[in-house]
């Protein structure tokens, strides 16, 4: 099955014209308008069912993380193919119930739940809670205890291994807020044995996201494991292995493993274990799954740089401003233009507005062009500033598009809210 759906790419070539499965980007884009994200439905699948064949032989649990693009359709679309889910919020929780997801396979993660999300959570009875702090155990007890529930729990552990990323997605430091230190997690644990509503059952460890080599991950799993050995010596047996998300994918030129090389570096060393494996996976399941469509609007020269201003900005995908990143832009048809560099720039109020720099297009006003790579925190992060509407979010199902989120209208933009009563005379 592997080598059957590891052929698949979600966006194709027609003499240099852009599709994505059998429709035309360009046919979206005048149909349903810019800016807008496009989702195949056939790529996210591929991308999922690449991490099943990968761990066919072995007990796991596969938990896309609500995170990287929670649109229910999305949701929906793993759900049916048998995804866990890993969530940090209720919300999260709630749209996973929503798409049809099972909440015996997911796990909640985060660093700040409260009292009620811990309620709504036991309440559904979800496979765990991925505990970060000892002051999150003893509010989670005690709230078990309120409900008359047993909570199962996996504490998140910090390794103190550097992923080697964009600092801003590294999670695995002792300096970085998350989870508990590796060398103080035994007698968490010892705590967590003795609580009266609290049941263990796992070991968490997420150390970051875009990783590109498997070092980082063999170097966190080779510590989780001998912190599960310990915790044998202390009486304390596991259920699971959590080794969290955090694979890479192609932006620019990466070479990051697949989910088949990522699980041929890391099973080795759980071999003869009869912990199931869990994994949170997010950005290599949905990132190359979807684009975001956007229209020149002007092009400008100052004399020193040449801008192509579009109708996307910041506030619709906010990576390139808030991490640097790079992401390949293509104009979606082929044009004779002679081929100029721009800096691709939105129409925000702010010099960070910015979706690509220093590019050679070959481009004219009213061309629309395709961000690539943008299925995985790109609409979840985006944002009303400068009062501006939230883009529609579609899914291609082979010749079939379909609305999975409608453009706002400026009349949504004032939803909740009011005025202050008028003052008589």
């Amino acid at each position: 099955m592997h080598d059957a759906v590891s052929s698949f790419t979600a966006v194709s070539s027609d003499q240099g014209n852009l599709q994505m499965e059998r429709v035309p980007l360009n046919d979206i884009a005048n149909q349903f308008g810019t800016p807008c994200y496009v989702y195949s439905k056939a790529a996210i699948s591929h991308n999922f069912l690449a991490y099943q064949s990968a761990l066919a032989d072995k007990a796991h649990l596969i938990c896309y993380a609500v995170k990287a693009n929670s649109n229910i359709a999305v949701l929906q679309t793993l759900a049916e193919l048998g995804a866990g889910f890993d969530i940090v919020s209720i919300g999260e929780l709630e749209r996973v119930l929503r798409a049809g997801g099972d909440p015996s396979k997911v796990v909640f993660s985060g660093v700040a739940k409260s009292a009620s999300e811990m309620q709504r959570a036991l309440e559904l009875g979800i496979h765990c809670f991925n505990v970060e702090s000892e002051a999150e155990l003893e509010l989670l007890n005690n709230t078990a205890a309120n409900c008359a529930r047993v909570a199962a729990v996996s504490l998140r552990v910090n390794p103190d291994v550097d992923a080697q990323t964009h600092p801003y997605i590294s999670t695995g430091l002792k300096e970085n807020k998350f989870g508990i230190d590796i060398d103080r997690a035994p007698q968490v644990y010892q705590r967590a044995a003795q609580m009266s509503h609290i049941k263990v059952v796992g070991v968490d460890c997420h150390i970051g996201s875009q990783l590109v080599d498997t070092a980082p991950f063999v170097a966190a799993l080779e510590r989780l494991l001998a912190l599960v050995d310990r915790l044998g010596e202390l009486g304390i047996t596991l259920d699971h292995i959590d080794i969290g998300g955090g694979l890479g994918v192609c932006y620019n030129n990466e070479q990051p493993p697949t989910p088949e090389n990522y699980m041929a570096a890391v099973l080795p060393l759980l071999q003869g274990r009869s912990e199931m494996l869990v994994l949170e996976p997010g950005r290599s399941i949905v990132a190359n799954a979807g684009v975001m469509l956007t229209q020149v609007q002007y092009l400008k020269s100052n004399g020193e740089k040449n801008f192509a201003i579009v109708d996307a900005a910041m506030n619709d995908m906010i990576r390139p401003a808030l991490y640097q990143a790079w992401m390949d832009i293509q104009p979606v048809v082929r044009s004779d233009v002679p081929a100029a560099v721009y800096d691709v720039v939105g129409p925000v109020c702010e010099t960070g507005d910015f979706l690509a720099k220093e590019r050679s297009l070959s481009i004219s006003t009213g061309a629309t062009l395709c961000l690539f790579s943008a299925g995985a925190y790109g609409f979840v992060m985006s944002s009303n500033y400068n009062s501006r509407p939230r883009a529609a979010e579609l899914m291609v199902d082979d010749d079939q598009v379909h609305v999975i989120r409608q453009r706002e209208t400026i009349e949504d933009l004032f939803s909740g809210e009011q005025l202050l009563p008028s003052k008589a005379g």
